[in-house]
């Protein structure tokens, strides 16, 4: 059966969906079967972070309402056999889902993956309690800001209410050279603020803006591979963000970046 996640924050922009499309390709590099699904309905881009809009034909609602079978509206990654999206590409957010019906759906298709990442909108209303209501575990973003710490942490209290388990919390967007400086929230004076385990840190990265999908060259390709390795040996190796911005030469990065 596929353990399935929900990545989730409660609040929107912090990259939930990037997270959701990187992380998927790091566990199918690690050999594992990964259906993402994307239950962001009204504002989905699942299958543009992906790369695979053009092969879109039929949809989750699609699937949902009886016009295709499910196996009709997986795509599969165009670099990766092992990774898969059922894409939701309808613009009507108000579409009734009838929560019995998604269940019935993930159901079906659990045996055929070893993960299935559920893509979840923001905000805690009808549409977030639909995305967790296919999901037994889950994973919270949150980026170093109170705004956004504050919206995690009732997001966290939410899940813990519907009996979802909280794999941990990753804190995106980070800067090193502001952590350092005092400028920005420390990851991990964050996990202990809100009492979840730090899953994984992902640094600002501008060039996740251009291509959603982390290449060997950007910052974020070692921070992504951590997060699938945590999640999937349960280990807690984590981004060293301050790294580069340490030692005589860090001094002069840091003030590179303070200038630019």
């Amino acid at each position: 059966m596929a353990r399935r996640i929900v990545i989730t924050s409660g609040k929107g922009g912090v990259g939930k969906t990037s997270i959701c499309a990187n992380l998927g390709h790091k566990l199918a590099r690690l050999k594992k079967r990964v259906l993402l699904i994307d239950v962001d309905i009204g504002l989905n881009n699942l299958d543009i972070a992906l790369g695979v809009e053009n092969k879109v034909v039929f949809d989750l609602i699609d699937v949902l309402q009886g016009k295709c079978r499910a196996k009709q509206a997986i795509i599969r990654d165009f670099d990766n056999p092992l990774l898969f999206v059922m894409p939701s590409v309808h613009t009507l957010s108000n579409i009734n889902i009838p929560f019995a019906e998604l269940n019935k759906l993930i159901c079906e298709l659990d045996e055929g993956f070893d993960y299935i990442l559920i893509d979840c909108p923001a905000g805690l209303d009808k549409p977030f309690e639909r995305a967790i209501s296919i999901a037994n575990e889950a994973i919270v973003v949150s980026t170093p800001h109170i705004s956004s710490l504050k919206d995690a942490d009732k997001t966290i209290e939410y899940l813990i209410s519907a009996g979802i388990d909280i794999l941990g919390i990753v804190v995106n967007r980070v800067r090193g050279d502001m952590v350092m400086s005092g400028e920005m929230l420390d990851p991990v004076e964050i996990s202990k603020t809100i009492s979840q385990n730090l899953i994984g840190v992902l640094p600002e990265d501008d060039s996740i803006s251009y291509s959603s999908i982390a290449t060997e060259q950007s910052s974020s390709y070692i921070a992504f591979d951590l997060l699938a390795t945590n999640l999937e040996e349960g280990s807690t190796k984590m981004y060293d963000y301050t790294k580069k911005y340490r030692g005589f030469f860090g001094k002069i990065r840091q003030e590179i970046k303070r200038r630019a």
